[in-house]
């Protein structure tokens, strides 16, 4: 399996399916967490899993391996109150996600925005 497929079937399967079970499967024990809000490690996932809205959807985009590392540009809603943009960055490691790090915004409307655009990759009008 590429790294690739590896973090969107992790990410599917603890995300949407919400099996905890994934967290042994797809992350190392000891997996690096640099986001400041959540814990490195199995733990951190369990408990992020239980604070998770039941209509939290994560959308992927932009996919982009090189070596062991996964990049993937995603809408993400149901993280906070309004819908976000995110740019996860993996590092795998023997088919295991080993470290993780990650940039979020508030996604702004095309109607709002002053190049007039989507700030996601899909879904995108035709230039």
């Amino acid at each position: 399996m590429k790294n690739k497929e590896i973090v969107l079937k992790a990410m599917n399967d603890l995300f949407h399916e919400k099996d905890s079970s994934a967290i042994e499967r797809y992350w190392q024990k000891d997996y690096i967490q640099h986001n400041p809000t959540m814990a490195n490690g199995h733990e951190g996932l369990k408990k992020l899993l239980t604070l998770l809205d039941v209509n939290f959807k994560w959308e992927p985009g932009i996919i982009v391996e090189e070596n062991d590392i996964v990049i993937t540009h995603s809408l993400v809603n149901g993280w906070g109150t309004v819908p976000v943009i995110v740019v996860d960055i993996f590092r795998i490691k023997e088919g295991k996600i080993v470290e993780h790090w990650d940039v979020v915004q508030e996604e702004t409307p095309p109607s709002k925005a002053v190049g007039g655009n989507l700030m996601t990759s899909f879904n995108q009008k035709k230039i």
